[in-house]
């Protein structure tokens, strides 16, 4: 791990000066403070988080009103009250652009006294938070929302394991320890459905790739890899969160506000064309109208494919042909998400768009919406290079990440050569092809380990043809294979064909 963070030139330490300023905020809020906000200190409010999550940034609360209609309440740690413009800890953060999740380590985007003490929505803490509170109808659609400043305290510090044992009721210890709270997840679960439906019906790409989970001992050593286990939970906190982003978007973009947008543009014409070549294999196709593409087009397929066993090759594929989303001062919609208007609101202790906009929103606040042109000039300005600067964060941190994440998948195959696993093909190329382990490991078999055959290279249809037999090798067969060799300094795993 040091060796990447070497190898990437990434800030490992903070400054003193900025740990400094840090700390000047202690770990209580200014009671002062709480007279120029909306007091939710008795709201009943959770986080809901991964079990090992230090920074927790958004809470929420979902009500069912009289008219049936629901009111959710997403609450932001007001972090921009905190880390002010040009401040030693602003410029520090800006350098940065994101936090940095290595495994076992985390490379934080502000001090862990902000971080994980006075920003961080910690339950039993008064909190100020930058808040989004929305009335939502029975299809999903915002109908109306409010943006202010307020303080809360959270009741729960809830992980998605358990919040999913409530809503399965399959632990009575846990329905025992949050009885009084059940009527509240449950109608957080009705509202995350009705969201996500509205989603799908629109084109958001639901696709289902599993993140890795790696498991280290004391000493940092991956001991196991495996899916990491999603649960209905965490599409809770996504659909909220998606809800308040473009909301915040929405409402920002109207106002002709200097903002940051997170922008994912349609695919390129000639990238889908290639991805139907691919897809003819498995007698799909995406329909191109006119040269262009719909986001609805995409979701037709991952519905098509779901459950069945190439579902995780065939997404991995369209994630390939999809464009990578990126910072822009300009709104020009999330494909993906299929949405008009996007931004990143929810995550300002780890984000730096998401700080930035906070700052913009809280101006915008406090001015009563009256803004002076000085600022809009400037921070037009700023917006633009703040999010080529975040953009190009995130991207080291992206491959840094995975980086990470293959130097350990490779320390665990270490100890598993000569073992036989069957997987499925991910990828073909000319110098041979790449399976994929149900553990999400993934191994190239190269030509010379592939038989005693030559195979010719078929570019057009992703596939190796055996020379004397036509055996064919395609994305998405299943092979038995070996593991024969595993570096983690390479990041390398090697397989052959076991049969």
């Amino acid at each position: 791990m040091l060796s990447l963070i070497k190898d990437y030139n990434l800030p490992a330490r903070f400054p003193e000066p900025v740990v400094e300023e840090a700390k000047k905020y202690g770990d209580k809020i200014n009671k002062k403070e709480i007279e120029n906000r909306v007091d939710l200190r008795k709201d009943i409010v959770f986080t809901i988080d991964g079990e090992d999550a230090k920074d927790l940034d958004d809470a929420v609360r979902v009500i069912k009103l009289e008219n049936g209609n629901y009111k959710l309440d997403v609450h932001i740690a007001d972090v921009s009250h905190y880390v002010k413009p040009n401040s030693l800890l602003d410029r520090e953060a800006y350098i940065r652009g994101t936090s940095i999740y290595l495994l076992g380590r985390v490379i934080p985007m502000l001090p862990r006294e902000l971080s994980n003490g006075i920003c961080s929505l910690n339950a039993g803490e008064d909190r100020l938070t930058l808040s989004c509170s929305m009335e939502i109808d029975k299809s999903g659609k915002v109908i109306s929302s409010e943006v202010y400043k307020a303080v809360i305290n959270v009741k729960e510090r809830m992980n998605y394991k358990d919040v999913q044992k409530i809503l399965d009721k399959s632990d009575k210890t846990i329905l025992k320890k949050y009885e009084k709270y059940i009527e509240d997840f449950e109608t957080m679960a009705e509202l995350a459905k009705i969201l996500k439906e509205r989603r799908i019906s629109q084109g958001y790409l639901n696709l289902d790739i599993p993140e890795t989970k790696i498991e280290l001992d004391i000493n940092g050593r991956a001991i196991d890899v495996h899916p990491y286990e999603i649960y209905f939970s965490n599409e809770i906190i996504e659909q909220f969160m998606l809800t308040a982003n473009e909301t915040i978007a929405e409402k920002f973009y109207w106002l002709d506000a200097p903002f940051i947008y997170r922008v994912h543009e349609e695919p390129d014409i000639d990238k889908v064309k290639e991805l139907n070549q691919f897809l003819y294999n498995f007698n799909l196709k995406i329909k191109i109208t006119n040269e262009k593409v719909y986001p609805k087009e995409f979701e037709k397929i991952l519905e098509e494919i779901k459950g069945k066993e190439e579902e995780r090759v065939i997404s991995t594929f369209i994630l390939r042909t999809l464009k990578v989303a990126r910072y822009e001062a300009e709104n020009k919609g999330h494909f993906g998400i299929a949405s008009k208007y996007y931004c990143h609101f929810t995550s300002p202790i780890r984000r730096y768009p998401d700080l930035f906009i906070h700052r913009i929103i809280s101006h915008y606040l406090e001015e009563n919406y009256n803004v002076e042109d000085e600022f809009i000039e400037e921070y037009m300005n700023k917006a633009e290079e703040s999010a080529n600067q975040s953009s190009e964060r995130e991207k080291i941190a992206t491959k840094v990440e995975r980086d990470s994440e293959d130097m350990k998948k490779a320390e665990y195959m270490e100890s598993k050569i000569g073992e036989e696993y069957e997987g499925i093909v991910s990828s073909v190329t000319q110098f041979g092809i790449f399976v994929e382990l149900p553990n999400t490991v993934e191994g190239l078999i190269r030509f010379e380990n592939l038989g005693d055959e030559y195979f010719i290279y078929d570019e057009k249809r992703k596939s190796l043809i055996g020379e004397k037999t036509n055996k064919t090798y395609k994305i998405g067969d299943k092979v038995k294979i070996r593991v024969i060799s595993a570096n983690k300094m390479l990041r390398q795993v090697d397989f052959e064909i076991a049969n």
